[in-house]
């Protein structure tokens, strides 16, 4: 992302530039906001932060829908609190726009392709007992999504953790644990944004009944922090090894389901949701992991321009993004480890990377091409 979120923390000279950006310029009523967010769930490949970087260059940079400071804002509290991040933010902006309405408005809007389209590919996974092309695209997909997040990783990495030790610290250890115990661990993440405080100082239709899956898909995404590709570790080991609600295949398949669609890639509880309790399991799963999102942004949105200039909440913001960076860099391994499985799809991932780094190349062309690559292949 191009958004210098160090200078958040400066004072003096840059607060009345800050304040002077607090208005925006042109038209960002809650029509034209939500059509954005609706395309922009229907074509955003790439994880959250690509997404987030997507919204800052059209609706700050391009449309002057919302000023530099506002867009820091909605950014700094997705970092914050628990929730998909791209999805938060979509929802603190239509919040911004148009209040508890257009926050409301703005997440359904981001959310829906990406359901629709995970529901009809469950549908078509139940219908033919699988899908075997999903396997063959996933082949490429899969590495070339690998590569996207650890380029993702790295750029949230750069701009947010800057040169501070503690941070990198965090990030390198999340990293590990993550990769390592293959689960993302909640106390672990409240821990590491108290860290930098601390160091600062010292220096239903099936057997499963639906408020079951609404209760676990719920608590699913109240411990997801910054990105969603930091649950899938947590979904593993409670669906897969936890409940056994589905298979090793099944859970695989998922995740591919929501590589290859676009929108958020915690829309992959939808498919889970349908292989469990059909379309009554998909929404309240859907529901569920969005729901602390809404609570906090709705519950917070209207004044947390205030409540972000404690330098306290500061240190804060910075450990969990450090943390969630960490997370999301091992998600990367644990995926790597199951989407990189020969040469092909290592020459993918790394020539996706290269072309990530060297090139201002849409990820959705990319994510198309290794989906060719991959059924070409198999």
């Amino acid at each position: 992302m191009t958004m210098d979120t160090e200078s958040r923390g400066h004072a003096g000279s840059k607060v009345d530039l800050q304040e002077e950006n607090r208005e925006p310029a042109g038209p960002r009523n809650l029509a034209s906001l939500s059509a954005y967010f609706f395309q922009l769930g229907a074509i955003g490949f790439g994880g959250p932060i690509a997404l987030a970087a997507r919204m800052q260059r059209t609706l700050v940079d391009e449309r002057k829908w919302f000023s530099t400071e506002e867009f820091a804002d909605g950014l700094a509290l997705s970092q914050l609190s628990p929730g998909p991040l791209a999805a938060q933010l979509a929802m603190y902006l239509g919040a911004v726009s148009n209040g508890i309405v257009g926050g409301s408005v703005a997440g359904i809007a981001f959310i829906l392709p990406s359901l629709l389209m995970v529901w009809l590919a469950a549908m078509a996974y139940v219908r033919f007992g699988g899908l075997p092309w999903i396997g063959a695209a996933f082949y490429g997909v899969g590495a070339a999504v690998i590569a996207i997040i650890v380029r993702s990783a790295w750029k949230l990495a750069r701009t947010m953790l800057a040169r501070d030790p503690v941070l990198w610290t965090i990030a390198a250890a999340m990293a590990i644990l993550t990769a390592w115990t293959g689960r993302e661990l909640v106390l672990v993440f409240l821990a590491a944004g108290l860290l930098p405080l601390i160091a600062k100082r010292v220096r239903g239709i099936l057997a499963v009944p639906l408020l079951e899956i609404l209760w676990f898909f719920t608590k699913a995404g109240a411990f997801v922090f910054g990105s969603g590709l930091a649950i899938v570790p947590f979904l593993y080991g409670e669906v897969v090894q936890g409940h056994h609600w589905l298979t090793d295949r099944q859970f695989l398949d998922a995740v591919a389901v929501a590589m290859i669609t676009p929108g958020p890639v915690v829309i992959s509880v939808a498919f889970i949701g349908y292989l469990i309790a059909r379309e009554p399991g998909m929404l309240v799963a859907a529901v569920g992991v969005f729901m602390p999102a809404w609570i906090v942004v709705m519950a917070t949105a209207s004044r947390f321009h205030a409540i972000a200039r404690r330098e306290g909440v500061r240190d804060f913001v910075r450990g969990v993004t450090a943390a969630a960076t960490g997370a999301m860099a091992g998600a990367a391994f644990i995926l790597g480890r199951r989407a990189i499985i020969d040469t092909p799809t290592a020459l993918i991932a790394l020539i996706t990377f290269a072309l990530l780094t060297r090139t201002k190349v849409s990820e959705l062309w990319l994510i198309g091409g290794a989906a060719v690559v991959g059924m070409v292949m198999r």
